[in-house]
């Protein structure tokens, strides 16, 4: 597997999230074949291979390092066995948000934290002789979760269908569900346990550490991982451009180490000409400029967005590259 393979999304909201964060770094997935190919590309990068997969495939493949890159839930990769020395997540990417959740009929009102249901499940084995079905797609979370909270009197159901109308059905009578809003659990008289919060998930772009990964692979992925990471900075912060007035030197470095800055470039002081460009977080802005101020900036300090800012340092890759070589 000499090519970067990067699998995304085949379809959904979560394929027009992932297509939507990818284009806006400038990765633009083309599809040769129409949009029923499963088999991409991203316009103007070399030695990628794009694949469409379901979200749980995608899972699946980085787990057994057959794609580098995936876009992916976080629950998923969790659920399907994510380990460090398999999976590195290289970023969160703040969409496909959902929890994954313990949930039980409305009508237990007695029943609101995981002691009070390994409460229920003694008491349910003892009159039913049976355990008390707990209905789920996440079985190794649930398993994991219910260990955690000391609750073993239950058994799984695993879910093909519509999870939360498990209880109502007959089928089980607690779920684990994904859930956005709630609106879905409440509909059908389902209440979260008020520690019942198993994992906030959101979708991630993960890399597989199982993958071969050949030179020409590692090339590709500092490429995509570059103008991730630009893009990420660029949206993050200003650029802003200051006349290197007497003190302005000398305050460069406390804007580095307080404020977070990035110097960009600066040009020699002498006839009053020189400049200084400076990369400042949103969130720093008016403090740095009254900093600046204060130690004798006298012209105009100009301020603009930029689409990508590529920082000598890239510390996706560096992550990654330090994964790697611990393999």
């Amino acid at each position: 597997m000499s090519a970067l393979n990067v699998a995304i999304p085949s379809k959904g909201r979560l394929q027009e999230q992932a297509l939507a964060f990818l284009s806006d770094a400038g990765l633009h997935v083309t599809q040769s074949r129409g949009a029923r190919d499963y088999v991409a590309a991203f316009k103007g990068v070399d030695n990628v291979l794009v694949s469409l997969l379901s979200a749980a495939e995608i899972a699946d493949e980085l787990q057994a390092g057959r794609v580098h890159f995936g876009i992916s839930g976080e629950d998923l990769l969790r659920e399907h066995g994510q380990a460090e020395d398999r999976i590195h997540v290289v970023e969160k990417l703040g969409f496909g948000r959902a929890n994954v959740v313990v949930a039980v009929p409305r009508a237990w009102i007695d029943v609101s934290t995981m002691a009070d249901l390994d409460d229920v499940a003694s008491a349910f084995h003892l009159a039913h002789h049976r355990r008390l079905r707990v209905a789920t797609k996440y079985v190794n979370l649930t398993r994991a979760f219910f260990a955690r909270h000391g609750v073993a009197g239950y058994r799984i159901v695993e879910s093909l269908g519509a999870t939360e109308g498990a209880p109502a059905a007959g089928t089980a009578e607690a779920i684990v569900d994904i859930t956005t809003t709630g609106a879905t659990l409440a509909a059908n008289e389902l209440k979260v346990l008020d520690d019942g919060l198993i994992l906030e998930s959101q979708a991630v772009l993960a890399a597989s550490l199982r993958a071969v990964w050949s030179d020409a692979a590692r090339q590709a992925a500092r490429a995509i991982l570059e103008r991730i990471a630009a893009r990420a900075l660029a949206k993050s912060a200003q650029i802003i451009r200051v006349r290197m007035d007497h003190g302005v030197e000398a305050a460069l470095p406390a804007l580095e180490r307080s404020l977070g800055a990035k110097i960009l470039s600066r040009s020699a002081v002498g006839n009053g000409a020189g400049e200084a460009s400076i990369l400042i977080p949103d969130a720093n802005l008016t403090t740095a400029i009254a900093l600046l101020r204060g130690t004798g900036a006298q012209g105009t300090v100009s301020a603009q967005r930029t689409d990508y800012v590529f920082a000598p340092d890239n510390p996706l890759f560096a992550k990654l590259q330090a994964k790697l070589a611990g393999q």
